[in-house]
């Protein structure tokens, strides 16, 4: 039977305070949504992007509820604290899928015991670009190898479709980021997370040059040898116009190295993973 890729969603990248990431993303030049509030004490300010894709700068706005949320066992809260025990809170956490059906993926985390716990449903309130409020709810189900220690994975399914109403304006970005291309990890063995990595992507995993490769429907996802238990690395932005790209880096005062037609942005404060941009012309 032939199997469908999943689709690749969005990145949790955690950050010590939304401040500090917005001014970063804007220093990238992209263009930060206004801050969402999460009901169980985290809050984030997105980075919307096209190809129906995002990033999710997160960081913690109410602790007392954050701790009442981790007791109530609430995976996302809980996931996130320990990646910020134990790695950092300013980092990349989460891999993050689309579906139309949380219930089934959570049943096939089980069944393939890769299930880091219970389903999340929750809503929160939001405004569009044009100061239209209004709510929206979404239903989660989260995966991660029996050891792992941090990085976490879970689908997404969004209940109200008026989610990404009104976001045109929030996916113009001034560096020309037109898409999410890919996502690297990074493990001492690559080969060890092969059946991890397929049961995810719901794809085969190819092989080269001793990493693994798994194409989603929109996106590539590779694990790299690295050191280590298996991390999020990099996001690999889609541009049109690597040139111009450069030129708003360079207008936000962001360091970068470039390759031929491929710009690389390494870790700062408020950005915890590599970036590159990539011209897809």
């Amino acid at each position: 039977m032939t199997r469908t890729s999943r689709l690749l969603d969005h990145c949790v990248l955690p950050v010590p305070d939304l401040a500090t990431a917005r001014a970063r993303y804007e220093a990238l030049g992209f263009t930060v949504a206004p801050q969402g509030t999460h009901p169980f004490g985290t809050i984030n300010c997105c980075v919307y992007v096209a190809d129906d894709t995002f990033l999710e700068p997160l960081a913690i706005g109410d602790a007392a509820l954050v701790s009442e949320a981790i007791d109530d066992r609430n995976v996302f809260v809980a996931r996130d604290a320990r990646y910020r025990q134990s790695i950092s809170d300013n980092g990349f956490s989460a891999l993050v899928f689309k579906t139309d059906d949380a219930q089934a993926d959570h049943a096939g985390f089980v069944e393939s015991d890769i299930s880091a716990g219970p389903i999340l449903d929750f809503s929160r309130a939001f405004v569009d670009p044009a100061g239209k409020s209004g709510k929206v709810s979404f239903r989660l189900a989260f995966a991660a190898e029996p050891d792992s220690d941090a990085t976490y994975f879970f689908t997404c399914q969004r209940i109200d479709a008026v989610a990404s109403a009104g976001r045109a304006a929030l996916e113009t970005h001034r560096n020309g980021v037109t898409g999410i291309a890919g996502v690297t990890l990074t493990a001492a063995d690559p080969q060890v997370h092969e059946a991890f990595l397929a049961a995810l992507a719901n794809a085969p995993v190819e092989h080269a040059s001793g990493a693994i490769i798994a194409h989603l429907g929109n996106a590539r996802l590779t694990v790299e040898p690295g050191d280590g238990p298996l991390r999020l690395a990099a996001i690999h932005f889609a541009v049109a116009d690597v040139d111009a790209t450069a030129d708003a880096l360079s207008a936000g005062n962001v360091a970068f190295e470039r390759q031929a037609d491929r710009l690389t942005v390494r870790p700062a404060p408020g950005q915890g993973a590599i970036f590159t941009f990539e011209d897809r012309s």
